[in-house]
């Protein structure tokens, strides 16, 4: 399994987090794989075999090749049919704002085919990223495609970015409402702007913070008992944390595999 992580250009730098690229043979890749909830939407590219998904309801369906994937408050289950080629573009919380086409309460959980933001612009977008030779030439295909939509429609909110940076600061650990007293704006008007610009409310996205901080210490083995770990993370009881962590991952903290979880953690691995 090759993974490489690349950084936007500086003008999209407030938009993009940074770029992925996986390639891995089906016998290198999990069976399941549980994505996380992170707190950002990505532009997914399969050049090489597409997944087939496993809804919490109903029967599993293969994706499309080229999707948006929204905000998620639940794991996404996904099961690989062949070789892994893909390219991920991972925007801020608040970054893909500029670009879409479609409410963020919309895409809540969802796979967006690329045709159904953007059209056949999106439709020629895919091919040419699919039909690329390597990440470079990927890279330089997308940043031309959001920079030329970035002109006509660039949209920054400082005091989203601000409230973000709050959250991510504390790894979720911020009060929603201790941080609307600290900037003496109502907790309402704060849930509504962060909402709206990035499909998750303040308390949603401080519980997936949360979540990714006891993740992130599971990986590298920093945890003497559960219990500390629950109030490492703000959570009143290990019971709580407990539900909290297997709403979002599908398992237990307890039942914690790095292997079972690899396609959601495997970038984490390479900060």
């Amino acid at each position: 399994m090759t993974a490489a992580i690349f950084e936007p250009s500086e003008r999209l730098k407030s938009f993009v987090e940074c770029y992925w690229n996986l390639e891995a043979t089906l016998a290198a890749t999990p069976t399941i794989n549980h994505i996380v909830p992170d707190g950002t939407m990505k532009l997914i590219f399969h050049y090489g075999d597409t997944y087939r998904y496993h809804p919490p309801q109903g029967h599993a369906y293969l994706l499309p090749k080229c999707f948006l994937i929204g905000q998620l408050t639940r794991p996404f289950v996904v099961e690989p049919t062949g070789f892994t080629g893909s390219f991920v573009v991972r925007f801020h919380p608040h970054g893909f704002l500029p670009f879409s086409t479609i409410p963020f309460k919309q895409i809540l959980n969802k796979a967006i085919p690329i045709e159904q933001l953007f059209g056949e612009k999106g439709y020629q977008l895919g091919q040419r990223i699919l039909f690329s030779k390597n990440h470079e030439e990927r890279i330089q295909i997308i940043e031309a495609f959001l920079l030329d939509r970035l002109a006509d429609n660039e949209i920054t909110d400082s005091f989203v970015s601000s409230a973000i940076a709050a959250f991510r600061g504390t790894q979720g650990k911020l009060f929603v409402q201790t941080y609307s007293h600290q900037i003496e704006i109502h907790r309402k008007q704060l849930t509504r702007k962060l909402s709206s610009n990035t499909g998750l409310t303040p308390k949603q996205l401080a519980k997936t913070l949360r979540i990714q901080s006891a993740l992130n210490a599971l990986l590298k083995n920093r945890v003497s008992s559960l219990t500390d770990l629950a109030y490492e993370n703000d959570y009143f009881d290990q019971s709580h944390f407990i539900k909290d962590f297997k709403a979002f991952t599908g398992i237990t903290p307890k039942a914690f595999d790095e292997g079972y979880l690899k396609m959601s953690l495997i970038f984490d691995t390479l900060k």
